[in-house]
């Protein structure tokens, strides 16, 4: 024990007030045995007149109380009042279940606990980052668990992306999930996957990223408006946007992927050239076989044309033999001369003239067309 026993015998001991157990001792109140009545009553009165001391004169009394009374649930009813901001909707639950939903302003509900009242923010619009975490010190860091993803033709993309969403229905959105935040990125990050599951890496990593944004939004949506009650179906949440912010390969295997890429780029390009050929030699070689057809068309019209000039004009000439057989042979005959000797040098012979046979002829048209030679005056150079 940690005091001394001073008693004698066998059991007398000495307790912790210095007596013994018995009550020989002293104890706090300077006597053995506890407290007495008397003590008690002296403490209870000197409590009694320093509240005297602290409350106004004539409060002892029973009209006191009942001013003391009235004054506490004044300020029990007063703590019911409270203020909406512009950018909340009061969600107001008496007992624990959906009462009213107030506007923004200066409201009341039943003091506690038989209302209380809740304020989300309707106007604020939240921001969710799956796949990467930001509010690392430097660079982004990155959460593979989140971002890798398998697409279509079994290749391992890595995403990452943000969710903006704000509230749409405060009641379901207090009552109908129980962590927002945590169920739209959950739900978020399952849409991403089953979106990318049907999308090959190629369209994904280039041209189809609005595609998959507006696809990951919509399911997502449907999804959260899946959530609730029957009474009150969707989770109270709207989807504003969905940006995606990397769409890469992973880093393992990033530089093969590069290779890859390079060697289907050579290949568009080859295609390409290609293409460009056959878009220019069809082409040409159409024109050509359509100019060729039209010559063909041109020369055809021509001989049948001129074939038919000639089977007239025989037909007219047969006309006119019959009319007149001597003067049209003797027609024929001038014009197969004319064709025969236009071209040559003629010497005419008449024996008429002069008896010597020769006829003198003056090439009119020669001189006509020789050019005039210049006359040389005298003393000229």
């Amino acid at each position: 024990m940690p005091w001394s026993n001073q008693g004698g015998g066998g059991g007398g001991g000495g307790g912790p007030w210095g007596g013994s157990p018995q009550g020989g001792g002293q104890n706090p109140w300077g006597r053995g045995g506890g407290p007495s009545q008397a003590d008690i009553e002296e403490m209870i009165r000197r409590g009694q007149d320093r509240f005297r001391q602290v409350m106004p004169k004539g409060f002892g009394g029973g009209r006191g109380i009942l001013i003391a009374i009235v004054v506490i649930i004044i300020g029990w009813l007063l703590t019911g009042i409270y203020r909406v901001q512009p950018d909340e909707l009061g969600v107001v639950q008496r007992f624990g279940a959906y009462v009213r939903t107030e506007q923004p302003g200066l409201r009341y509900h039943l003091p506690a606990p038989i209302e209380s009242v809740t304020k989300p923010s309707v106007t604020t619009q939240n921001r969710i980052e799956i796949g990467f975490n930001s509010e690392a010190r430097g660079t982004p860091r990155d959460v593979p668990d989140e971002s890798q993803m398998l697409t279509k033709d079994e290749n391992i993309i890595d995403i990452d992306f943000i969710v903006l969403w704000r509230i749409s229905d405060p009641v379901a959105y207090l009552f109908n999930i129980k962590n927002a935040d945590g169920t739209v990125k959950v739900a978020a990050e399952s849409a991403m996957r089953e979106v990318i599951g049907n999308t090959e890496i190629q369209p994904a990593l280039n041209e189809a990223r609005g595609q998959i944004e507006q696809s990951a939004r919509q399911l997502l949506q449907a999804t959260l408006d899946s959530y609730g009650t029957p009474g009150r179906p969707g989770a109270g949440v709207v989807i504003d946007q969905v940006q995606l912010q990397k769409v890469a390969p992973p880093q393992q295997v990033i530089a093969a992927f590069d290779d890859v890429q390079s060697a289907r780029q050579n290949q568009d390009q080859l295609r390409n050239d290609a293409e460009t050929y056959r878009n220019d030699v069809v082409p040409r070689a159409r024109g050509q076989a359509e100019q060729v057809a039209q010559q063909a068309e041109g020369y055809r019209e021509q001989v049948v044309a001129r074939a038919r000039g000639d089977a007239a004009r025989f037909t007219s000439v047969l006309a006119s033999y019959r009319l007149a057989p001597e003067i049209t042979a003797e027609r024929f005959y001038l014009e197969t001369l004319e064709t025969v000797l236009k071209g040559s040098n003629k010497i005419m012979i008449d024996d008429a003239v002069g008896g010597q046979g020769v006829l003198p002829y003056l090439p009119l048209n020669e001189l006509m067309g020789r050019p005039a030679t210049a006359t040389t005056q005298p003393g000229g150079k």
